[in-house]
């Protein structure tokens, strides 16, 4: 028999995801929570105004966050690693 430890995320008494680590947990829990403020955020609109539509919208928001910040001009962009050079080849005569 084993014993398995699992982190289980509950929103208004409703399992929403179970985790096998307590970081993956949080992250999660921390998404909804963005989710939440996306929504009420969302649903001031004229332009959506389904409610699939709007769940949906925040919910994509929330896993793009940092695609977000960036388009908002909050967070710079991460730098990309500048290509190593090819070690230069000598023949040997």
């Amino acid at each position: 028999m084993a014993v398995v430890t699992q982190y289980v995320v509950v929103r208004d008494g409703e399992e929403k995801m179970t985790f096998k680590s307590k970081a993956e947990a949080d992250a999660y829990d921390k998404m909804l929570d963005m989710v939440d403020g996306l929504l009420s955020l969302l649903e001031r609109s004229e332009t959506v105004t389904d409610e699939k539509t709007i769940e949906d919208l925040a919910f994509f928001l929330a896993r793009e966050r940092d695609q977000v910040l960036i388009a908002l001009g909050a967070k710079k962009p991460a730098k990309k690693a500048a290509p190593k050079p090819a070690p230069a080849v000598s023949k040997v005569a």
